[in-house]
């Protein structure tokens, strides 16, 4: 997996804890900003500032800490980041999305059509 750089700033940490404590969703808008959230996230679910690289590689099975929703495109098959949205939202309802996608002719990749993913509820 790539690594890749970015920043979190304190006043943005924080505004996602504000959001998380008055019952708010965290959306992630791209897979990178998805995965500096996911490393700035302690086990506990604290967002810290942080800036650096993520080299954080996301396989399904992975417990996610700091977000609810994922907006990105549909991704190429066999690639690190499909397997990252499978982990999200479930193996079987991504083949699922892309069974749909494929069928009705979306674009994939950079300039593709994009999708909304929702992290399943688990069971009370």
């Amino acid at each position: 997996m790539h690594a890749e750089w970015g920043v979190l700033p304190a006043e943005t940490a924080e505004n996602i804890a504000a959001a998380r404590r008055a019952g708010g969703r965290v959306v992630a808008v791209g897979t990178t900003s998805l995965r500096l959230l996911e490393t700035a996230t302690a086990e506990t679910g604290e967002v810290r500032p942080f800036a650096g690289e993520t080299r954080l590689f996301i396989l399904p099975g992975y417990r996610f800490r700091a977000i609810d929703m994922l907006l990105t495109n549909f991704h190429l098959p066999r690639s690190t980041l499909l397997m990252l949205v499978a982990a999200l939202a479930g193996r079987g309802r991504i083949k699922s999305a892309y069974a749909h996608a494929v069928a009705r002719g979306y674009r994939f990749y950079s300039y593709g059509d994009a999708c909304l993913i929702e992290r399943p509820v688990p069971p009370p």
